[in-house]
């Protein structure tokens, strides 16, 4: 192969840990993890390889892939790899109708499936494709295996024989860094979902960074939970190729239902989350703390108290020392480790974020606690761009850009970036592409930021969610929206406002904090929806309202505001399959209050 691709890179770590576990999983009804080593997937992965070339696919043509997280995830990406096959992975939380738009969009014709999960969407999938989709479906039931169209995945990787070795040899062989690995597609909080082409390197860049340039210590031992979509650019980069290429383990999860469970009980060393998740575990631990005797719950407010003037040290490049190193580790000794242990199990080296800004209170609450958040950003674009670095975490920065990015900011704040890492273009939009990426090569993201003297970024907002009041004045929502989500009532805060003359905001509450607190004012036996329409439950919103944004200019401030009578969800819409906000669709759904 000339020069390094990802299946070449996987080899060199195959060599190097064959008897090292490489992925763990559940089977359906088995009461223990089946673990198979790095010679194992690797046997497996080539089997799948040759099932491929067997069933037609070639260099270049595109391999689908429905499915949540799992272990013929890994296997039949590795194994599209290897031949120069270009992997699409459609979200498996998507409707039929926007599978098929990516699937006729990239034109895949061979797809495979989480049979149980996405059964239902599967004739609608079909009819809007057509004929020439073929499906290849995990956990498929013997007697839907005749049904046109459809095959199960063990009929599938019969197909690999002897002799399509030399045939495998020569496709491995002829793959180069430079051929397109996968089409991202954008989880479409603006627009229809464009297909983001990166290549073989630029899937490489940020699994190879991390290890080269000592941001991380990444090898056998370290255990990566893996439950954010492997659709995502933050997970494959981070939490499907980072592991798979530095000789760890990675563990899939079986649904965030059972993940609480999960990491008390596998304890893992790495994990990737969105804010939300973050949010929801610090909101948690917060409430445990609340919950606690007055002279327990004072000791664990002043181990955290110690733990915060820690944080602040260390994201200055230094280590406690003296009299403040004695009391963190009485602080650790006495409540921290206790409370990392309730929160991830015990064991975490990392937990990265991504995907979403993390509110500053939630990032200094779990640096507090010793936990070592390390805030990122990334683009389906652009792959890892920046990430903060173990003991300089800088809360409300993203920290400084990995090895091989450049950035600069544009006369209006927006930032750019050039690099391995950034995607080669649209798939088939010529014209996307050239709005995207200009003559030099510079990236546009479309997120507003800034750069601090020690070279840290900070997201400061989405281009294209800038408000234009109707007197001109300009205001960036995201900050006060991030502000708004520290009250411990609100989950999510919306801004309207654009062409309006004042700011007003769709509030969505957090039930079950709002439920206790009505229950105390004596306001139970209440619906959701009868709840946020109480008069003293609207009182109490715009009072948080008005502290949290007191310091802001008149023109910044929320005037108005409607309640939400349920959560976002991604089933309703609001919510893209990453958890982030579908402003548009908030905005529709929301007429702007008066």
């Amino acid at each position: 192969m000339a020069g390094e691709t990802l299946y070449s890179t996987f080899q060199q770590i195959v060599a190097r840990y064959p008897a090292e576990p490489a992925v763990s999983f559940k089977e359906t009804k088995a009461p223990a993890y089946t673990v198979w080593t790095y010679r194992d997937l690797d046997g497996h992965v080539r089997t799948a390889a040759s099932a491929l070339l067997e069933a037609g696919i070639s260099r270049g043509d595109r391999v689908g892939i429905l499915a949540e997280n799992r272990v013929e995830w890994a296997v039949i990406d590795l194994a599209a790899q290897s031949i120069g096959a270009i992997v699409v992975g459609p979200y498996a939380s998507l409707p039929a109708q926007q599978i098929a738009e990516i699937v006729n969009d990239a034109g895949v014709w061979l797809l495979f499936l989480s049979y149980p999960s996405q059964r239902k969407k599967l004739g609608e999938i079909a009819r809007l494709v057509g004929d020439r989709l073929h499906c290849i479906a995990f956990d498929l039931d013997t007697a839907d295996d005749a049904k046109p169209g459809l095959q199960s995945f063990e009929s599938f990787l019969a197909l690999a024989t002897s002799a399509v070795a030399e045939r495998l040899i020569d496709a491995q062989h002829a793959v180069a860094p430079t051929d397109t690995a996968t089409l991202i597609y954008t989880s479409g909080t603006t627009g229809e979902p464009k297909g983001a082409i990166l290549s073989q390197r630029a899937m490489l860049h940020a699994p190879l960074a991390v290890p080269e340039e000592r941001i991380a210590t990444i090898g056998p031992g370290d255990l990566f939970l893996s439950f954010l979509p492997l659709s995502h650019i933050t997970e494959r980069v981070g939490g499907h190729y980072l592991p798979l290429l530095s000789g760890a383990q990675i563990v899939y999860s079986q649904g965030l239902a059972t993940l609480a469970r999960e990491i008390q009980t596998l304890q893992p060393t790495v994990m990737l989350c969105v804010p939300r998740l973050l949010e929801a575990m610090s909101a948690k631990l917060r409430s445990g703390i609340d919950a606690l005797p007055r002279m327990p719950r004072e000791l664990v407010i002043w181990s955290l108290r110690e733990g915060a003037a820690v944080a602040n040290v260390r994201s200055n490049g230094h280590e406690p020392a003296g009299v403040r190193r004695i009391l963190f580790r009485i602080a650790d000794r006495v409540a921290l480790r206790k409370l990392r242990a309730r929160a991830t199990g015990g064991r975490i080296r990392y937990i990265v974020s991504g995907g979403a800004p993390l509110d500053a209170h939630t990032g200094m609450f779990l640096l507090s606690m010793g936990l070592p958040i390390l805030e990122g950003y990334g683009l389906s674009e652009a792959g890892i761009i920046s990430i903060n670095r173990p003991g300089r975490q800088r809360t409300g920065t993203v920290g400084p850009p990995l090895p091989g990015v450049e950035l600069k900011l544009a006369d209006d704040g927006e930032i750019c970036m050039r690099g391995v890492g950034k995607m080669d273009g649209y798939w088939r939009r010529p014209e996307a592409t050239h709005e995207a990426i200009d003559a030099d090569g510079w990236l546009r993201t479309g997120d507003v930021g800034e750069l601090d003297a020690d070279g840290a970024l900070r997201i400061t907002d989405r281009k294209k969610d800038i408000i234009v009041l109707s007197n001109g004045k300009k205001v960036a929502p995201q900050p006060i929206e991030n502000a708004l989500k520290a009250s411990p009532f609100i989950a999510e805060a919306v801004l309207i406002g654009d062409g309006a003359s004042t700011i007003s905001a769709v509030i969505v509450p957090e039930f079950d904090k709002l439920t206790l607190w009505a229950a105390g004012h004596g306001m139970s036996s209440q619906s959701a929806a009868e709840l946020v329409a109480e008069v003293a439950v609207r009182t109490m919103l715009r009072q948080e309202i008005d502290r949290l944004t007191a310091g802001l200019a008149d023109y910044e401030k929320v005037r108005a505001f409607v309640v939400a009578d349920a959560p976002f969800s991604i089933e309703t819409g609001e919510l893209t399959p990453t958890l982030k906000v579908r402003r548009a669709v908030v905005l529709a759904r929301y007429p702007a209050p008066v």
